[in-house]
């Protein structure tokens, strides 16, 4: 079997694996989930050139979501609708047989900024609900709703105003977009919402599980990777707060308790939107793993490769890697990971799945070349991995 630490085969069970299955999420601002498979295959027939390399490209319900779902076979839908500031923008779902993959991050996401400019007070999920409405008139009939990546903190008031519902200021005129906005929020109105969402199978999938406010809330834990600075962090939970009190007057209890439940605190508080209009909360990776067929994938496979941008403590806490090496374990099946840094020791990795993590650190010492060269660096990397377990 490999060993843990240096990767070797052992002479004397050595099987050597010819049926390789890639599934490995994004080199996030290198290469795409896509390209890293691509790279991977590459660099395994260079070293054997008959190995069968099967790529299924995945991603925990963050950016890139639907790009693994058309690599998948799902088809591409765009679709104009209002990005975080306002302004319109091309956004992105997939499609297949009724089932619609849509990504928040196309429409709400930090790379909607014009110019990358920070909006923590204002930035809208307005479009990320445009892109719900789009899936449901497609004839959608089961929604697997992916977040991450947002530049929004409005607890997912937007996305519900572009669904039907009406947030208030006392003088009846909506409130402004944003979290911030929330703060003036007189009455909350949910009776004008799609009624197409109760006919739909809703699935939540992220990688996180936090409240929406509090210590572990959205504005504390992920506001300032938005541009929120302390005051912001405190305005946002507050209004955030204030929100889900006015929504108890509309909701009853339900609306406190879904505050404090798995999820809700997702994607700047979209996942509290969601749950209020009947979607059910799942780990991401879990979710897509089985909308792209991993489970027959995995079966015809001898040998997986995963992997990452960077493997830390993060991976182990619902990111795409830990969650394709735990499905692996389970069917018996070898996994080793790539990635651009590795910060997890060998007996960390092996507790999680993974018999050996190969970092384009090991090839290229130079961080920033690995970032900008990370494709032909992961092809040598991946030379390395057909030697130790395909040779």
């Amino acid at each position: 079997m490999a060993d843990a630490v240096s990767g070797t085969w052992s002479e004397q069970s050595a099987r050597p694996a010819q049926r390789v299955l890639v599934a490995a999420d994004k080199f996030k601002g290198s290469l795409t989930a896509v390209e890293v498979a691509e790279r991977v295959a590459a660099g395994l027939r260079r070293v054997v050139p008959g190995v069968q390399v099967e790529a299924l490209p995945v991603a925990d319900g963050g950016d890139g979501t639907v790009a693994a779902a058309v690599a998948a076979g799902f088809g591409r839908r765009e679709v104009r609708v209002t990005g975080p500031t306002g302004d319109q923008v091309t956004a992105a779902y997939a499609l297949r047989e009724g089932t619609a993959v849509v990504e928040m991050a196309e429409a709400s996401g930090l790379q909607r900024l014009p110019e990358g400019v920070l909006a923590p007070l204002t930035a809208t999920t307005y479009g990320s609900g445009e892109l719900l409405r789009a899936a449901l008139d497609a004839g959608a009939r089961t929604i697997v709703f992916g977040v991450g990546g947002s530049a929004t903190t409005d607890g997912g008031a937007g996305m519900l105003s572009a669904l039907g519902a009406r947030f208030l200021k006392a003088d009846g005129e909506p409130v402004a977009p944003g979290g911030g906005g929330l703060a003036e929020l007189a009455s909350a109105d949910l009776s004008g919402l799609d009624d197409r969402l109760s006919s739909v199978e809703f699935v939540l999938a992220s990688d996180v599980d936090n409240p929406l406010t509090g210590p572990k809330g959205a504005p504390a834990v992920y506001g300032p990777q938005k541009g929120a600075s302390p005051e912001d962090v405190e305005r946002l939970d507050a209004a955030l707060a204030h929100f889900a009190k006015v929504l108890e007057g509309e909701l009853g209890a339900k609306a406190a308790e879904l505050a404090a439940s798995p999820g809700a605190g997702a994607a700047g508080g979209i996942g509290y939107g969601a749950l209020l209009v009947g979607a059910r909360f799942r780990p991401g990776i879990e979710v897509m793993l089985d909308v792209l067929g991993f489970a027959p994938a995995l079966e015809r496979a001898d040998l997986v490769i995963t992997g990452e941008g960077s493997l830390d403590q993060q991976t182990l806490h619902g990111k795409a890697p830990a969650g394709v090496a735990s499905a692996a374990r389970a069917a018996g099946k070898e996994v080793v990971a790539v990635c651009g840094r590795l910060a997890l020791p060998p007996e960390t990795l092996g507790k999680a799945g993974i018999r050996r993590a190969y970092a384009l650190t090991d090839i290229e010492p130079d961080v920033q070349k690995c970032i900008t060269e990370a494709g032909p660096v992961l092809e040598r990397t991946a030379e390395r991995i057909a030697r130790d377990f395909l040779t």
